[in-house]
């Protein structure tokens, strides 16, 4: 089969780059800012969890999507920028050790800790239906209000 010239196949190249670009575009993206309220002290760090994935909620750790972030506990904001338009579940802990972990006494949580929509908690973390929040538009914002037992 002969092989067109150069500027036969440049309508085909521009046109498949068009595509591509209208694709691109049909999928909006948006910018997450995260405000942890509440904090106890500025010591070790806050660990977050950003998932839309609910059989991975709150513990992200099996998620291949799921956005971490470890920022030092004096800082209190982040962002997560460019995200796909759609339903997601905040968890956060205080972790004041900088172990890299939540720890517990007896089951119960030692370190803060919160989720989005400041989702109640029971007998063990919420559902993720309950700590779920819809990004969309330009620019959202979650407050998550950290909680301590002891």
């Amino acid at each position: 089969m002969p092989r067109r010239p150069l500027g036969a196949r440049l309508p085909l190249v521009a046109a498949g780059t068009l595509a591509w670009l209208t694709l691109a575009a049909a999928a909006p993206v948006t910018r997450l800012d995260v405000e942890v309220d509440n904090m106890r002290s500025a010591k070790g760090m806050i660990r977050i969890c950003l998932t839309a994935d609910p059989d991975n909620f709150p513990a992200c750790v099996n998620d291949a999507n799921a956005l971490t972030r470890s920022i030092p506990a004096s800082i209190h904001t982040t962002s997560f920028p460019g995200l796909p338009q759609r339903g997601y579940a905040l968890a956060i802990i205080h972790d004041e050790n900088n172990n890299a972990k939540l720890d517990t006494f007896a089951g119960i949580p030692r370190e803060g800790y919160g989720f989005s929509r400041d989702a109640a908690v029971r007998f063990g973390p919420p559902r993720f239906s309950a700590a779920r929040f819809m990004v969309a538009g330009d620019a959202e914002i979650q407050q998550v209000k950290m909680r301590y037992i002891f």
